[in-house]
């Protein structure tokens, strides 16, 4: 769905860690004509709890009704739109690049360097990097590293945190922590 005020928006969702249960959450998206960004899943602390990661593009009041939908699931414990001003947004990206001299081993690991990736694996012709951050961060670096030649490139999906002291389990949320710079002004 391409709405015009539709911007991309972070939910994070506890679900029951059972089979299953990621494949009825993304049909609740595709029934509504709605596309996930991206998609990241794994268990949190509780063994028997995941967290899953949806980023979609969507205007308020489409992010209010999937958050709606998705709280009358079973297996969906709690709902949260991560507001890009109070959570922490990252995600994994792997590039494998054409490498196969040692002036351009000694490029990559330059431009590997600036933007803090890890070189991951080495061989006689190419480099593995892993890098940490937000899309921007892996366009860009993805930019300096098509001129080498990308052999392969995995994406992660987006994870997503709130910042500060609160949780995705809070029930009543106290925005204090954000505002006390305000009160203290």
């Amino acid at each position: 769905m391409n709405e015009p005020n539709a911007i991309r928006r972070t939910l994070s969702v506890l679900v029951e860690n059972s089979a299953g249960v990621l494949s009825q959450v993304s049909r609740l998206f595709s029934r509504k004509g709605y596309n996930i960004e991206s998609l990241a899943v794994g268990t949190t602390d509780d063994p028997t709890v995941s967290r899953i990661t949806i980023e979609v593009m969507a205007d308020a009041p489409m992010i209010e009704q999937i958050m709606n939908q998705l709280r009358k699931q079973f297996p969906v414990y709690s709902v949260q739109e991560l507001l890009p001003e109070r959570s922490i947004r990252r995600e994994l990206v792997m590039f494998k690049v054409k490498a196969e001299t040692h002036d351009i081993r000694n490029e990559v690991i330059q431009i590997a360097n600036i933007f803090r990736a890890s070189i991951i694996d080495v061989s006689l012709k190419s480099l593995t990097l892993a890098l940490i951050g937000d899309e921007t961060k892996a366009e860009a670096m993805q930019k300096l590293l098509e001129t080498f030649g990308i052999l392969e490139l995995v994406r992660t999906g987006m994870v997503a945190l709130e910042r500060g002291a609160y949780t995705i389990s809070d029930e009543n949320k106290e925005q204090a922590e954000f505002n006390l710079g305000k009160n203290f002004l």
